[in-house]
Protein backbone atom coordinates (compact mmCIF):
# COMPACT_ATOMS: atom_id res chain seq x y z
CA UNK A 1 0.00 0.00 0.00
CA UNK A 2 1.42 3.71 -1.16
CA UNK A 3 1.90 5.25 2.56
CA UNK A 4 0.72 8.35 1.18
CA UNK A 5 -2.06 7.74 -0.71
CA UNK A 6 -3.58 4.71 0.89
CA UNK A 7 -3.18 3.26 -2.60
CA UNK A 8 -2.67 -0.58 -3.18
CA UNK A 9 -0.24 -0.70 -5.96
CA UNK A 10 -0.01 -4.39 -7.56
CA UNK A 11 3.50 -4.61 -8.24
CA UNK A 12 3.74 -8.54 -9.17
CA UNK A 13 4.07 -9.77 -5.57
CA UNK A 14 2.05 -10.41 -2.38
CA UNK A 15 -0.90 -7.73 -0.44
CA UNK A 16 -1.19 -8.29 3.26
CA UNK A 17 -4.22 -8.83 5.15
CA UNK A 18 -4.94 -5.56 5.51
CA UNK A 19 -4.86 -4.49 2.08
CA UNK A 20 -7.21 -6.84 1.35
CA UNK A 21 -9.61 -5.37 3.88
CA UNK A 22 -9.09 -1.53 3.09
CA UNK A 23 -9.85 -2.48 -0.59
CA UNK A 24 -12.86 -4.63 0.44
CA UNK A 25 -14.37 -2.22 3.64
CA UNK A 26 -12.72 0.92 2.89
CA UNK A 27 -12.92 1.06 -0.59
CA UNK A 28 -9.12 1.91 -1.01
CA UNK A 29 -8.23 2.50 -4.70
CA UNK A 30 -5.64 0.14 -6.36
CA UNK A 31 -3.17 0.51 -9.42
CA UNK A 32 -1.15 -1.89 -11.23
CA UNK A 33 2.60 -0.96 -11.00
CA UNK A 34 4.33 -0.09 -13.63
CA UNK A 35 7.27 -3.09 -13.72
CA UNK A 36 4.14 -5.85 -13.66
CA UNK A 37 2.92 -4.33 -16.71
CA UNK A 38 6.05 -4.69 -18.44
CA UNK A 39 5.90 -8.26 -17.06
CA UNK A 40 2.41 -8.81 -17.90
CA UNK A 41 2.99 -7.55 -21.63
CA UNK A 42 6.19 -10.17 -22.04
CA UNK A 43 4.78 -13.14 -20.57
CA UNK A 44 1.42 -12.57 -22.78
CA UNK A 45 4.12 -12.47 -25.67
CA UNK A 46 5.44 -15.68 -24.56
CA UNK A 47 1.55 -17.47 -24.13
CA UNK A 48 1.06 -16.04 -27.42
CA UNK A 49 3.53 -17.83 -29.25
CA UNK A 50 2.59 -21.18 -27.22
CA UNK A 51 -1.10 -21.06 -28.44
CA UNK A 52 -0.12 -20.33 -32.10
CA UNK A 53 2.54 -23.37 -32.37
CA UNK A 54 -0.36 -26.06 -32.96
CA UNK A 55 0.54 -27.82 -29.67
CA UNK A 56 -2.14 -28.80 -27.46
CA UNK A 57 -2.08 -25.82 -24.66
CA UNK A 58 -5.24 -26.75 -21.74
CA UNK A 59 -7.80 -23.81 -22.23
CA UNK A 60 -6.13 -22.19 -24.72
CA UNK A 61 -6.11 -24.61 -27.77
CA UNK A 62 -8.49 -27.20 -26.24
CA UNK A 63 -12.11 -27.50 -24.13
CA UNK A 64 -12.06 -27.06 -20.41
CA UNK A 65 -12.81 -29.87 -17.64
CA UNK A 66 -13.85 -33.33 -18.76
CA UNK A 67 -13.49 -31.99 -22.31
CA UNK A 68 -9.65 -30.98 -22.06
CA UNK A 69 -9.27 -33.96 -25.25
CA UNK A 70 -10.95 -31.60 -27.69
CA UNK A 71 -9.28 -29.21 -29.98
CA UNK A 72 -10.21 -25.73 -30.74
CA UNK A 73 -9.43 -23.85 -34.04
CA UNK A 74 -7.63 -20.53 -33.80
CA UNK A 75 -10.49 -18.58 -35.28
CA UNK A 76 -12.61 -19.99 -31.93
CA UNK A 77 -10.16 -19.12 -29.31
CA UNK A 78 -11.92 -15.75 -28.45
CA UNK A 79 -15.55 -17.58 -28.56
CA UNK A 80 -14.13 -20.20 -26.33
CA UNK A 81 -12.96 -17.61 -23.54
CA UNK A 82 -16.13 -15.71 -23.64
CA UNK A 83 -18.33 -19.16 -23.61
CA UNK A 84 -16.92 -20.66 -21.01
CA UNK A 85 -17.57 -17.55 -18.63
CA UNK A 86 -20.90 -17.70 -20.12
CA UNK A 87 -21.24 -21.52 -19.09
CA UNK A 88 -19.29 -21.41 -15.52
CA UNK A 89 -21.40 -18.25 -14.51
CA UNK A 90 -24.39 -20.52 -12.75
CA UNK A 91 -24.34 -19.51 -9.44
CA UNK A 92 -27.45 -19.38 -7.67
CA UNK A 93 -28.60 -18.08 -4.12
CA UNK A 94 -28.72 -14.43 -2.54
CA UNK A 95 -25.90 -11.92 -3.68
CA UNK A 96 -22.70 -12.40 -1.31
CA UNK A 97 -21.79 -9.09 0.08
CA UNK A 98 -19.99 -6.52 -1.41
CA UNK A 99 -16.94 -6.86 0.44
CA UNK A 100 -16.77 -9.90 -0.59
CA UNK A 101 -16.92 -9.35 -4.55
CA UNK A 102 -14.67 -6.59 -3.95
CA UNK A 103 -11.64 -8.67 -2.61
CA UNK A 104 -12.32 -11.52 -5.15
CA UNK A 105 -11.64 -8.78 -7.89
CA UNK A 106 -8.73 -7.37 -5.96
CA UNK A 107 -7.16 -10.93 -5.77
CA UNK A 108 -8.03 -12.01 -9.11
CA UNK A 109 -6.13 -8.84 -10.11
CA UNK A 110 -2.75 -9.29 -8.06
CA UNK A 111 -2.70 -13.07 -8.71
CA UNK A 112 -3.16 -11.72 -13.08
CA UNK A 113 -0.58 -9.03 -12.48
CA UNK A 114 2.10 -12.13 -11.27
CA UNK A 115 2.62 -12.14 -15.12
CA UNK A 116 2.06 -16.50 -14.62
CA UNK A 117 -1.19 -16.40 -16.20
CA UNK A 118 0.14 -14.93 -19.41
CA UNK A 119 -3.05 -12.06 -19.92
CA UNK A 120 -2.29 -8.65 -21.36
CA UNK A 121 -2.97 -5.82 -18.75
CA UNK A 122 -6.58 -4.71 -20.12
CA UNK A 123 -6.94 -7.80 -17.86
CA UNK A 124 -6.16 -6.14 -14.96
CA UNK A 125 -7.19 -3.17 -15.66
CA UNK A 126 -10.52 -3.87 -16.13
CA UNK A 127 -10.74 -5.45 -12.57
CA UNK A 128 -8.62 -2.22 -11.36
CA UNK A 129 -11.20 0.17 -13.14
CA UNK A 130 -13.89 -2.25 -11.52
CA UNK A 131 -12.78 -1.58 -7.62
CA UNK A 132 -12.05 2.33 -8.75
CA UNK A 133 -15.61 3.00 -9.83
CA UNK A 134 -17.47 1.39 -7.45
CA UNK A 135 -19.12 -1.12 -9.63
CA UNK A 136 -19.58 -4.46 -7.92
CA UNK A 137 -20.70 -7.66 -9.41
CA UNK A 138 -23.18 -9.56 -8.46
CA UNK A 139 -22.57 -12.89 -7.64
CA UNK A 140 -24.92 -15.68 -6.50
CA UNK A 141 -23.97 -17.42 -3.09
CA UNK A 142 -23.98 -20.85 -4.39
CA UNK A 143 -22.22 -22.70 -7.09
CA UNK A 144 -18.29 -22.86 -6.07
CA UNK A 145 -17.03 -26.25 -4.98
CA UNK A 146 -13.36 -24.91 -4.08
CA UNK A 147 -11.95 -26.59 -7.20
CA UNK A 148 -10.95 -25.86 -9.84
CA UNK A 149 -11.34 -22.64 -7.36
CA UNK A 150 -13.72 -20.45 -7.14
CA UNK A 151 -15.45 -21.16 -10.59
CA UNK A 152 -18.73 -19.96 -10.64
CA UNK A 153 -18.14 -17.06 -8.46
CA UNK A 154 -15.37 -15.66 -10.38
CA UNK A 155 -17.30 -16.28 -14.04
CA UNK A 156 -19.94 -13.80 -12.42
CA UNK A 157 -17.57 -11.49 -11.92
CA UNK A 158 -15.67 -12.27 -15.13
CA UNK A 159 -18.83 -11.88 -16.79
CA UNK A 160 -19.82 -8.70 -15.46
CA UNK A 161 -16.30 -7.43 -16.87
CA UNK A 162 -17.76 -8.35 -20.45
CA UNK A 163 -20.90 -5.80 -20.14
CA UNK A 164 -23.18 -9.26 -19.80
CA UNK A 165 -23.61 -9.87 -16.27
CA UNK A 166 -25.77 -8.23 -13.67
CA UNK A 167 -24.12 -5.88 -11.07
CA UNK A 168 -25.06 -4.55 -7.27
CA UNK A 169 -27.18 -1.06 -7.57
CA UNK A 170 -27.66 1.17 -5.14
CA UNK A 171 -30.77 -0.31 -3.90
CA UNK A 172 -32.63 -3.63 -3.62
CA UNK A 173 -32.51 -4.26 -7.73
CA UNK A 174 -29.45 -5.48 -9.49
CA UNK A 175 -28.36 -3.40 -13.06
CA UNK A 176 -26.81 -4.02 -15.87
CA UNK A 177 -23.15 -3.78 -16.08
CA UNK A 178 -23.36 -2.66 -19.62
CA UNK A 179 -25.26 0.29 -17.93
CA UNK A 180 -22.79 0.24 -15.36
CA UNK A 181 -19.71 0.20 -17.63
CA UNK A 182 -21.18 3.28 -19.57
CA UNK A 183 -22.38 5.19 -16.43
CA UNK A 184 -18.71 5.40 -15.42
CA UNK A 185 -17.00 5.58 -18.94
CA UNK A 186 -15.30 2.25 -19.84
CA UNK A 187 -15.90 -0.40 -22.49
CA UNK A 188 -16.62 -4.21 -22.11
CA UNK A 189 -14.04 -6.20 -21.56
CA UNK A 190 -12.83 -8.51 -25.09
CA UNK A 191 -11.26 -11.63 -24.22
CA UNK A 192 -8.26 -13.59 -25.86
CA UNK A 193 -7.00 -16.67 -25.66
CA UNK A 194 -6.83 -18.08 -22.03
CA UNK A 195 -8.43 -14.55 -20.76
CA UNK A 196 -12.21 -16.31 -19.76
CA UNK A 197 -9.79 -19.20 -18.10
CA UNK A 198 -7.71 -16.95 -16.19
CA UNK A 199 -10.48 -14.99 -15.07
CA UNK A 200 -11.97 -17.81 -13.30
CA UNK A 201 -9.41 -20.52 -12.13
CA UNK A 202 -8.49 -19.22 -8.35
CA UNK A 203 -8.67 -19.20 -5.06
CA UNK A 204 -9.80 -15.56 -4.85
CA UNK A 205 -13.43 -15.79 -3.28
CA UNK A 206 -12.49 -18.41 -0.54
CA UNK A 207 -8.91 -16.22 0.08
CA UNK A 208 -11.03 -13.01 -0.03
CA UNK A 209 -13.21 -14.41 2.86
CA UNK A 210 -10.54 -15.81 4.74
CA UNK A 211 -8.41 -13.17 5.11
CA UNK A 212 -11.57 -11.05 6.17
CA UNK A 213 -12.51 -13.69 8.38
CA UNK A 214 -8.79 -13.29 10.34
CA UNK A 215 -8.89 -9.61 10.22
CA UNK A 216 -12.70 -9.90 12.28
CA UNK A 217 -11.21 -13.07 14.19
CA UNK A 218 -8.52 -11.08 15.49
CA UNK A 219 -10.86 -8.25 16.58
CA UNK A 220 -13.10 -10.86 18.29
CA UNK A 221 -10.44 -12.65 20.27
CA UNK A 222 -9.36 -9.48 22.02
CA UNK A 223 -12.70 -8.74 22.34
CA UNK A 224 -13.72 -12.05 24.28
CA UNK A 225 -10.84 -10.99 26.64
CA UNK A 226 -12.63 -7.68 27.40
CA UNK A 227 -16.20 -9.47 28.07
CA UNK A 228 -14.37 -12.27 30.16
CA UNK A 229 -12.59 -10.00 32.18
CA UNK A 230 -15.40 -8.01 32.89
CA UNK A 231 -16.99 -11.50 33.43
CA UNK A 232 -14.94 -12.81 35.95
CA UNK A 233 -15.42 -9.14 37.91
CA UNK A 234 -19.35 -9.25 38.35
CA UNK A 235 -19.16 -12.57 39.71
CA UNK A 236 -16.21 -11.90 42.26
CA UNK A 237 -13.98 -14.01 40.63
CA UNK A 238 -9.99 -13.99 40.74
CA UNK A 239 -7.20 -12.86 39.21
CA UNK A 240 -4.96 -15.43 40.31
CA UNK A 241 -4.96 -17.95 38.11
CA UNK A 242 -3.67 -15.87 35.20
CA UNK A 243 -0.18 -15.02 36.67
CA UNK A 244 2.76 -15.05 34.14
CA UNK A 245 4.08 -17.89 36.22
CA UNK A 246 1.08 -20.49 36.06
CA UNK A 247 1.05 -19.82 32.16
CA UNK A 248 4.88 -20.56 31.47
CA UNK A 249 4.60 -23.72 32.60
CA UNK A 250 2.24 -24.39 29.68
CA UNK A 251 3.87 -22.02 27.38
CA UNK A 252 1.34 -22.34 24.38
CA UNK A 253 2.02 -18.42 23.17
CA UNK A 254 -1.93 -17.38 22.65
CA UNK A 255 -2.86 -18.76 26.19
CA UNK A 256 0.02 -16.50 27.22
CA UNK A 257 -1.31 -13.15 25.39
CA UNK A 258 -5.11 -13.92 26.90
CA UNK A 259 -3.87 -14.30 30.35
CA UNK A 260 -1.88 -11.40 30.21
CA UNK A 261 -4.43 -9.29 28.85
CA UNK A 262 -6.84 -10.39 31.85
CA UNK A 263 -4.27 -9.74 34.54
CA UNK A 264 -4.03 -5.82 33.13
CA UNK A 265 -7.76 -5.28 32.61
CA UNK A 266 -8.60 -6.71 36.17
CA UNK A 267 -5.24 -4.56 37.86
CA UNK A 268 -7.00 -2.32 40.67
CA UNK A 269 -10.01 -3.61 40.81
CA UNK A 270 -11.77 -2.65 43.95
CA UNK A 271 -14.37 -5.75 43.35
CA UNK A 272 -11.46 -8.26 42.91
CA UNK A 273 -9.58 -6.78 45.82
CA UNK A 274 -13.24 -6.89 47.86
CA UNK A 275 -12.77 -10.88 47.87
CA UNK A 276 -9.36 -11.79 47.70
CA UNK A 277 -9.09 -13.83 50.73
CA UNK A 278 -12.83 -15.14 50.41
CA UNK A 279 -13.49 -19.19 50.45
CA UNK A 280 -15.64 -19.14 47.11
CA UNK A 281 -12.77 -17.88 45.40
CA UNK A 282 -9.73 -20.97 45.78
CA UNK A 283 -11.49 -22.05 42.20
CA UNK A 284 -13.46 -20.11 39.84
CA UNK A 285 -15.47 -22.05 38.04
CA UNK A 286 -13.95 -23.65 34.38
CA UNK A 287 -15.61 -20.86 32.04
CA UNK A 288 -13.91 -18.06 34.33
CA UNK A 289 -10.76 -19.83 34.88
CA UNK A 290 -10.07 -21.05 32.08
CA UNK A 291 -10.68 -18.30 29.73
CA UNK A 292 -7.45 -17.83 28.55
CA UNK A 293 -6.94 -21.74 27.99
CA UNK A 294 -9.68 -21.71 25.55
CA UNK A 295 -9.71 -17.78 24.22
CA UNK A 296 -5.82 -18.24 23.86
CA UNK A 297 -6.02 -21.91 21.70
CA UNK A 298 -8.77 -19.93 19.30
CA UNK A 299 -5.42 -17.36 18.95
CA UNK A 300 -3.20 -19.57 18.16
CA UNK A 301 -5.52 -21.20 15.70
CA UNK A 302 -6.05 -17.57 14.16
CA UNK A 303 -2.35 -17.76 13.28
CA UNK A 304 -2.06 -20.88 11.70
CA UNK A 305 -5.48 -19.34 9.24
CA UNK A 306 -3.24 -15.97 9.28
CA UNK A 307 -0.45 -18.18 8.02
CA UNK A 308 -2.43 -19.53 5.19
CA UNK A 309 -3.70 -16.76 4.25
CA UNK A 310 -0.29 -14.50 4.07
CA UNK A 311 1.03 -17.54 1.68
CA UNK A 312 -2.28 -17.59 -0.38
CA UNK A 313 -1.44 -13.87 -1.11
CA UNK A 314 2.00 -14.56 -2.03
CA UNK A 315 1.05 -17.00 -4.62
CA UNK A 316 -0.36 -16.95 -8.18
CA UNK A 317 -3.08 -19.33 -8.49
CA UNK A 318 -3.95 -20.14 -12.18
CA UNK A 319 -4.26 -23.46 -14.61
CA UNK A 320 -1.82 -23.46 -17.14
CA UNK A 321 0.43 -20.78 -16.19
CA UNK A 322 3.66 -19.02 -17.80
CA UNK A 323 7.00 -19.94 -15.95
CA UNK A 324 9.71 -17.92 -16.25
CA UNK A 325 11.49 -20.32 -18.23
CA UNK A 326 8.98 -19.73 -20.99
CA UNK A 327 6.85 -23.58 -20.44
CA UNK A 328 3.33 -23.44 -20.20
CA UNK A 329 2.54 -26.00 -17.86
CA UNK A 330 -0.47 -27.12 -15.97
CA UNK A 331 -1.11 -26.99 -12.05
CA UNK A 332 -3.35 -28.06 -9.53
CA UNK A 333 -2.68 -25.05 -7.24
CA UNK A 334 -5.87 -24.11 -7.91
CA UNK A 335 -7.25 -26.79 -5.14
CA UNK A 336 -8.63 -25.11 -2.26
CA UNK A 337 -7.71 -27.89 0.50
CA UNK A 338 -5.26 -25.46 2.45
CA UNK A 339 -7.97 -22.69 2.63
CA UNK A 340 -10.96 -25.24 3.64
CA UNK A 341 -9.10 -26.55 6.59
CA UNK A 342 -7.37 -23.33 7.79
CA UNK A 343 -11.31 -22.26 7.58
CA UNK A 344 -12.81 -25.32 9.01
CA UNK A 345 -9.84 -25.16 11.87
CA UNK A 346 -11.32 -21.09 12.21
CA UNK A 347 -14.43 -21.80 13.05
CA UNK A 348 -14.32 -24.75 15.39
CA UNK A 349 -12.02 -22.27 17.33
CA UNK A 350 -14.52 -19.17 17.16
CA UNK A 351 -17.57 -21.10 17.68
CA UNK A 352 -16.18 -22.47 21.20
CA UNK A 353 -14.91 -18.68 22.23
CA UNK A 354 -18.54 -18.10 22.03
CA UNK A 355 -19.31 -21.52 24.01
CA UNK A 356 -17.52 -20.44 27.17
CA UNK A 357 -18.99 -16.91 26.93
CA UNK A 358 -22.26 -18.13 27.26
CA UNK A 359 -21.73 -20.20 30.11
CA UNK A 360 -20.21 -16.74 31.48
CA UNK A 361 -23.20 -14.63 31.06
CA UNK A 362 -25.15 -17.40 32.42
CA UNK A 363 -23.57 -17.68 35.03
CA UNK A 364 -24.13 -13.99 35.82
CA UNK A 365 -27.68 -14.19 35.14
CA UNK A 366 -28.32 -17.38 38.00
CA UNK A 367 -28.86 -15.91 41.12
CA UNK A 368 -27.88 -19.50 42.90
CA UNK A 369 -24.38 -18.91 41.08
CA UNK A 370 -23.99 -15.00 40.78
CA UNK A 371 -22.68 -14.81 44.05
CA UNK A 372 -25.28 -12.33 45.37
CA UNK A 373 -26.82 -10.76 42.27
CA UNK A 374 -30.39 -10.08 41.42
CA UNK A 375 -31.78 -12.81 39.68
CA UNK A 376 -31.38 -12.32 35.80
CA UNK A 377 -30.03 -8.60 36.73
CA UNK A 378 -33.89 -7.81 36.93
CA UNK A 379 -35.38 -4.61 39.27
CA UNK A 380 -38.17 -6.24 40.76
CA UNK A 381 -37.63 -9.38 39.53
CA UNK A 382 -40.84 -11.78 39.02
CA UNK A 383 -42.52 -8.42 37.88
CA UNK A 384 -39.70 -7.57 35.60
CA UNK A 385 -37.48 -10.71 33.90
CA UNK A 386 -34.45 -8.77 33.22
CA UNK A 387 -32.04 -10.42 31.08
CA UNK A 388 -33.30 -13.78 31.08
CA UNK A 389 -34.19 -14.04 27.35
CA UNK A 390 -30.46 -12.62 26.19
CA UNK A 391 -29.04 -15.89 27.64
CA UNK A 392 -31.92 -17.59 24.96
CA UNK A 393 -30.64 -15.86 22.34
CA UNK A 394 -26.99 -16.51 22.97
CA UNK A 395 -28.04 -20.35 23.73
CA UNK A 396 -29.45 -20.48 20.31
CA UNK A 397 -26.67 -18.51 18.42
CA UNK A 398 -24.09 -21.32 20.48
CA UNK A 399 -25.99 -23.86 19.23
CA UNK A 400 -26.19 -22.81 15.46
CA UNK A 401 -22.52 -22.16 15.92
CA UNK A 402 -22.01 -26.28 16.97
CA UNK A 403 -23.76 -26.72 14.00
CA UNK A 404 -21.45 -24.87 11.72
CA UNK A 405 -17.97 -25.68 13.20
CA UNK A 406 -18.72 -29.05 11.32
CA UNK A 407 -15.69 -29.04 8.82
CA UNK A 408 -16.77 -28.44 4.82
CA UNK A 409 -13.88 -29.64 4.25
CA UNK A 410 -14.15 -33.32 3.84
CA UNK A 411 -16.92 -33.49 1.75
CA UNK A 412 -16.21 -33.80 -1.20
CA UNK A 413 -18.17 -34.86 -4.47
CA UNK A 414 -16.82 -35.37 -7.55
CA UNK A 415 -17.24 -33.08 -10.80
CA UNK A 416 -17.02 -32.24 -14.59
CA UNK A 417 -17.75 -36.32 -15.64
CA UNK A 418 -15.51 -37.01 -12.91
CA UNK A 419 -12.09 -34.95 -14.24
CA UNK A 420 -12.32 -32.99 -11.27
CA UNK A 421 -12.72 -35.73 -8.62
CA UNK A 422 -11.94 -34.26 -5.38
CA UNK A 423 -12.69 -30.96 -4.59
CA UNK A 424 -12.31 -29.27 -1.52
CA UNK A 425 -15.53 -27.44 -0.61
CA UNK A 426 -13.19 -24.36 0.63
CA UNK A 427 -16.09 -21.58 -0.27
CA UNK A 428 -18.48 -23.55 2.35
CA UNK A 429 -15.91 -23.81 4.69
CA UNK A 430 -15.50 -19.94 4.91
CA UNK A 431 -18.94 -19.39 3.49
CA UNK A 432 -20.11 -20.92 7.35
CA UNK A 433 -16.38 -18.83 8.82
CA UNK A 434 -18.26 -15.59 8.42
CA UNK A 435 -21.67 -16.50 10.09
CA UNK A 436 -19.54 -18.62 13.23
CA UNK A 437 -17.90 -15.16 13.15
CA UNK A 438 -21.13 -13.15 12.74
CA UNK A 439 -22.53 -15.28 15.60
CA UNK A 440 -19.29 -15.04 18.24
CA UNK A 441 -20.18 -11.12 17.96
CA UNK A 442 -23.63 -11.65 19.10
CA UNK A 443 -22.89 -13.52 21.80
CA UNK A 444 -19.89 -11.40 23.03
CA UNK A 445 -22.37 -8.02 23.30
CA UNK A 446 -24.53 -10.35 24.87
CA UNK A 447 -21.94 -11.07 27.54
CA UNK A 448 -20.78 -7.47 27.63
CA UNK A 449 -23.86 -5.94 28.29
CA UNK A 450 -24.51 -8.39 31.09
CA UNK A 451 -21.37 -8.25 32.63
CA UNK A 452 -21.82 -3.85 32.01
CA UNK A 453 -25.03 -4.66 34.17
CA UNK A 454 -23.63 -6.82 36.99
CA UNK A 455 -20.88 -4.68 37.49
CA UNK A 456 -23.14 -1.60 37.96
CA UNK A 457 -25.00 -3.80 40.50
CA UNK A 458 -21.67 -4.16 42.33
CA UNK A 459 -21.33 -0.48 43.44
CA UNK A 460 -20.12 0.88 45.69
CA UNK A 461 -17.31 -1.05 45.04
CA UNK A 462 -15.49 0.10 41.17
CA UNK A 463 -14.32 -1.91 39.01
CA UNK A 464 -10.67 -1.98 37.40
CA UNK A 465 -10.06 0.86 35.18
CA UNK A 466 -9.81 -1.52 31.84
CA UNK A 467 -12.93 -3.50 32.60
CA UNK A 468 -14.86 -0.45 33.96
CA UNK A 469 -14.20 2.13 30.96
CA UNK A 470 -15.71 -0.85 28.53
CA UNK A 471 -18.60 -1.31 31.13
CA UNK A 472 -19.13 2.28 30.65
CA UNK A 473 -19.35 2.07 26.97
CA UNK A 474 -21.90 -0.56 27.18
CA UNK A 475 -24.13 0.88 29.80
CA UNK A 476 -24.22 4.16 28.56
CA UNK A 477 -25.54 2.79 24.83
CA UNK A 478 -27.70 0.42 26.10
CA UNK A 479 -29.40 1.96 28.76
CA UNK A 480 -27.59 -0.37 31.90
CA UNK A 481 -29.98 -1.49 34.60
CA UNK A 482 -33.57 -0.39 35.52
CA UNK A 483 -36.77 -2.03 34.71
CA UNK A 484 -37.68 -4.22 31.74
CA UNK A 485 -37.34 -2.61 28.53
CA UNK A 486 -37.57 -3.68 24.61
CA UNK A 487 -34.43 -5.94 24.41
CA UNK A 488 -33.72 -6.63 21.27
CA UNK A 489 -32.24 -3.37 20.41
CA UNK A 490 -30.26 -3.21 23.33
CA UNK A 491 -29.03 -6.33 21.85
CA UNK A 492 -28.25 -5.25 18.74
CA UNK A 493 -26.72 -2.31 19.68
CA UNK A 494 -24.37 -4.51 22.40
CA UNK A 495 -23.80 -7.06 19.30
CA UNK A 496 -22.64 -4.11 17.12
CA UNK A 497 -20.08 -2.33 20.26
CA UNK A 498 -18.61 -5.48 20.38
CA UNK A 499 -18.09 -6.47 16.50
CA UNK A 500 -17.02 -2.84 15.76
CA UNK A 501 -14.14 -3.27 18.10
CA UNK A 502 -15.64 -0.01 20.45
CA UNK A 503 -15.22 -2.13 23.76
CA UNK A 504 -11.94 -3.01 22.91
CA UNK A 505 -11.41 0.45 22.42
CA UNK A 506 -12.77 1.53 25.34
CA UNK A 507 -10.73 -0.78 27.07
CA UNK A 508 -7.10 0.25 25.56
CA UNK A 509 -8.05 3.80 26.58
CA UNK A 510 -8.03 2.84 30.11
CA UNK A 511 -4.86 0.29 30.09
CA UNK A 512 -3.03 0.51 26.70
CA UNK A 513 -3.14 -1.96 23.98
CA UNK A 514 -3.95 -5.19 24.28
CA UNK A 515 -2.06 -8.08 23.02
Amino acid sequence: MHPASGTVILEGGPISISQVAAVAREDARVELGAPARRVLESRRAVLQDKASSGRAVYGISTGFGALARLPIALDSRSALQHAVIRSHAAGMGAPVEREVVRAMMLLRAKTLAMGLSGVRPVVVDALVSFLNAGITPLVPEHGSLGASGDLAPLAHVALALTGEGPVLGDGAEAIDSSSALAHAGLEPLRLEAKEGLSLINGTDGMLGMLALACADAGLLFKTADVTAAMSIEALLGTDKPFAPALHSIRPHPGQARSAANLTRLLAGSEVVASHRHSDHAVQDSYSLRCSPQVAGAARDTLEFARSVADRELASAIDNPVVLPTGEVESTGNFHGAPLGFAADFLAIAAAEVGAIAERRLDRILDPMRSQGLPPFLAEDAGVNSGLMLAQYTAAALVAENRRLAAPASVDSLPTSGMQEDHVSMGWGAVRKLRRVLANLGAILGIEALCAARGLALRAPLGPAEGTGAAARLVNLRTGGPGPDRHMSPELEMAAGLACSGAIVAAAESAVGDLG
